[in-house]
């Protein structure tokens, strides 16, 4: 009895705008225990395990593409002759992580909707339930039979699945990117949401991962693929395979066979001038701005000797990357060197040109410096790392609608697109109410 009396004696005495205040923190935390609970459970439902394997994958028996007759197209040569060809414009993108990857589907976005083509687009996510394997039935209103101009998104690469969908002259190309610095960015990028890097205490959390990363990597973990190989497991392969195995050197061949042309992070306008001339495009077609990119204070480099750690440890990307290096030079010297140069150099200028027509400032801001809703990208969860642009007040009709193409987002120009991206709106009005 007397405590509650005290008890009662101190909550009447308590001023009323701090029992609000109390009173709004407790509201606030419940129903942010609730929504995330919620979250919780439709995430499970909406993200399938990563140990499925081909299971989730369409039945032998669905139909193949059927595409509709047309005209043939002229053959582009692999030497960069495009003389009389046509616009490519069946394409596959195997958009693997942290490559530059976004900006380039904003490229092929771009064409796609410049020329009226047909996307094949996830439903609900932007991604076809990553991180399992690709299924032609993910597919925003797949039937079979179904042919579609271009696939872009996210996904567990499955070679016949994908096949299955587009025309038999279709292009397949995809990016790679230094293993050391894919996995440094990966780490930041993705680190939060990959449970047992939650045991680092450490400042330089990635450091410390280096060290020993047999100490804390969990292969079964959950997301544990984001920080081991990434490239490897993108593409459709056992990223915890024995590095000795000779199905390591037999992956690397198949994508080889698989794809016309692997670009390089690296070497970016080179790579879009290679792709230009592969699909026989015009130079506005590859013009781009960098998009998804972190701010400088968000990126620390890699030292000597945590790159060298950062490369052994990926060390299956390390072996694809130098296969794809040496190919890439080659690739390059068919099609030039002074060619190149002088088609590097025009791509450059025609960025810049377009810089100072469309980009208010001329330069990329923090998130919370974008004015427009409409170019705010999307966050890694926990911090605003992700840079984006502010679109010039007063652009001329001939560059405006240009502009904007150019400048925006991924998630945003998949809606515009008329991607149903359901639980991607679900998951920023959670963020957005629980202030992620």
């Amino acid at each position: 009895m007397t405590t509650s009396s005290c008890a009662g004696s101190e909550v009447s005495e308590m001023p009323l705008p701090q029992k609000k205040r109390w009173e709004s923190m407790a509201k606030g935390l419940v129903l942010g225990a609730l929504f995330t609970s919620f979250l919780l459970l439709l995430y499970s439902y909406a993200v399938p395990p990563l140990y499925s394997g081909l299971a989730s994958t369409t039945p032998e028996g669905a139909a193949p593409c059927s595409p509709a007759p047309r005209e043939p197209e002229a053959p582009t040569s692999a030497n960069g002759s495009a003389g009389g060809c046509q616009p490519r414009r069946d394409i596959v993108f195997m958009k693997t992580h942290k490559t530059a990857s976004s900006t380039l589907l904003n490229i092929l976005f771009r064409f796609g909707q410049k020329h009226g083509l047909k996307f094949a687009f996830p439903n609900g996510r932007n991604d076809f339930d990553y991180p399992a394997f690709f299924a032609r039935s993910l597919v925003q209103d797949y039937r079979p039979g179904a042919c579609f101009n271009i696939i872009c998104n996210h996904m567990r690469f499955h070679y016949d699945e994908v096949r299955g969908l587009v025309a038999p002259n279709a292009t397949f190309i995809t990016v790679l990117r230094d293993p050391a610095r894919l996995f440094e960015s990966s780490f930041h990028y993705f680190g939060s949401v990959v449970p047992f890097t939650w045991k680092l205490s450490g400042r330089d959390k990635l450091a410390e991962f280096l060290q020993d990363p047999d100490r804390y990597y969990d292969p079964r973990g959950y997301n544990a693929h984001y920080l081991r190989n990434l490239l490897f497991f993108d593409l459709g392969y056992d990223s915890d395979l024995d590095p000795s195995s000779p199905q390591v050197q037999e992956h690397i061949l198949e994508v080889e066979r698989h794809f016309h042309l692997v670009l390089l992070q690296e070497y970016f306008d080179e790579s879009l001038v290679l792709l230009k001339d592969l699909l026989c495009w015009e130079l506005e077609d590859v013009l781009y701005f960098k998009l998804n990119a972190r701010r400088a204070s968000a990126v620390p480099r890699l030292s000597g000797e945590l790159y060298r750690r950062a490369t052994a440890w990926n060390v299956l990307d390390a072996r694809l990357y130098r296969h794809f290096n040496a190919s890439f030079w080659r690739k390059v010297e068919a099609f030039g060197r002074e060619r190149m140069a002088r088609e590097v150099a025009a791509l450059r200028r025609a960025n810049e040109r377009m810089r100072r027509i469309c980009i208010d400032g001329g330069r990329a801001v923090d998130a919370a410096a974008i004015e427009d809703s409409a170019m705010q990208p999307w966050q890694p969860l926990g911090a605003k790392s992700i840079l984006g642009y502010n679109l010039k007040k007063s652009i001329g009709q001939r560059h405006a609608q240009l502009c904007r193409r150019m400048l925006t987002p991924e998630i945003q120009y998949l809606m515009d697109l008329g991607a149903n991206l359901w639980f991607i709106k679900l998951c920023k009005f959670i963020r957005d109410f629980l202030r992620w």
